[in-house]
This record gives C-alpha cells, sequence and structure tokens, in this order.
C-alpha cells in the first residue's frame, strides 16, 4: 500500500498534494471555528475563553491529529463547547452542531463557483490556470465530502448531535458509552466496505457538474 502523499503526487504532482494539505488543514480548521462562533452566538463564551477562536491548524486540530494527518491522511478537530450555557437550549446544540459542515458547504460552493467562472473566462490551456483550476477543484469536493460525512447521524459525528437535539430517543442512546465505540467501529466499518471510494467519487461528480453549470451560465451557453 503506497503511503497516501505518494499517492497524492502520483495522482496529481505537486500541486494536487500541496493543494489537498493546504485545504484539509484549512477546511477543518474553519469547520471547528464555525462551531465556536456558533456557541459564541448561542452564548457559550467557552471558544473565546480558551483562545479558540482561531483558524490556527495546530491548535483546532491538536498534534496528533496531525501527526495522524501526515501518516495516514486522516486528520479531525474539536472545538470545546458548553450546550448547558446555549441560549435556545436543544435548538442552539443543533444550530452549534450543523455550523461546521455548512462552513464546509459554503467552502465547497466558493471554491467550485470560482472554478466554473475561471474556466468559462480564463485559457485553461495556460499552466498557472490549470494549477488554479486544479487547487479550486480539490477544495471544493474536498469540503463536499466534509458537509457530507460530518452530516452521517454516527457518532461522534455532527449528524448524531443534530438528531440527538430533536429527539429524546436518539439523545438516550447516544449519551450511552458503548455508543460512541460503536460510531467508529461503524465508520471503520462501512469505509473499510467501500464507502470512502463511492464518498471520493461522488464528491468528485458533484464538483464537476456544479463547476460546469456555473461555467455553461457564465459562457453564456444554456445548462443542459
Amino acid at each position: 500500500m503506497n503511503w497516501w502523499v505518494h499517492a497524492a503526487w502520483e495522482q496529481g504532482g505537486a500541486v494536487y498534494l500541496l493543494s489537498w494539505i493546504f485545504w484539509v488543514l484549512f477546511s477543518i480548521s474553519m469547520h471547528e471555528l464555525a462551531h465556536g462562533w456558533a456557541a459564541l452566538w448561542e452564548g457559550d463564551t467557552t471558544p473565546r475563553d480558551l483562545n479558540r477562536l482561531t483558524a490556527n491548524p495546530l491548535v483546532q486540530m491538536g498534534q496528533t491529529s496531525l501527526i495522524v494527518f501526515a501518516v495516514v491522511g486522516i486528520a479531525w478537530g474539536m472545538m470545546p463547547v458548553r450546550p448547558d450555557r446555549f441560549r435556545h437550549g436543544r435548538l442552539g446544540e443543533a444550530i452549534v452542531a450543523f455550523a461546521g459542515p455548512m462552513m464546509n458547504l459554503v467552502l465547497g460552493f466558493i471554491s467550485l463557483t470560482l472554478l466554473g467562472l475561471l474556466s468559462a473566462f480564463a485559457d485553461t490551456s495556460i499552466e498557472w490556470v490549470q494549477s488554479v483550476n486544479l487547487f479550486l477543484f480539490v477544495g471544493g469536493f474536498l469540503n463536499v465530502i466534509l458537509f457530507v460525512l460530518n452530516m452521517l447521524p454516527i457518532p461522534p459525528l455532527d449528524g448524531s448531535r443534530i438528531i440527538a437535539a430533536a429527539s429524546n430517543e436518539a439523545r438516550a442512546f447516544y449519551t450511552m458509552p458503548r455508543a460512541q465505540m460503536a460510531g467508529f467501529a461503524l465508520l471503520l466499518l462501512v469505509f473499510f466496505f467501500g464507502a470512502a471510494d463511492f464518498l471520493f467519487t461522488g464528491s468528485q461528480d458533484a464538483a464537476i457538474w456544479w463547476s460546469s453549470l456555473v461555467a455553461r451560465l457564465a459562457g453564456g451557453v444554456p445548462a443542459s
């Protein structure tokens, strides 16, 4: 099995590899920062009290996550919050939980829209344009992956927190000690059976569809 860095280099060279590293660090950090902003808006000052309102990957992801990312290409982040301080109670919990995936959706939308506009108005035969296109494409489909992944109703992902905020039965289930372990096991099992490839390919297809639609609309060509 190739080291993920080597595999990324073979797939798209230095531009692809550097784009992937940048977008993983930036997107996860912004995801966690969005949780912090939402918590602050809900009346919880914990992120600010702990100096977590920063896009610094070392703060938002931590040393362990960064080391694991360097070794196997998988990373995560964590934003400490106090749900008991949220002014809207369970609704606040759902808002704070959804803020992270929503940030990824926004980042993906911006990246792929810019990609579509660049494709419509720039000469794609120019090397620097190709590099920027690849950079935006990686940012777009990676953030689509992060949005979909985090919306899964599997603990400790954000989707489980949203459901727990809406359902007493789900909250009781997710707070069971075995639920977190079962969640991790389920994630590993799902991805072991090819879900990772499906999510990766599906997000790329979605990225191509949206950026192509933007390019056609920007270029005055009717979208099919």
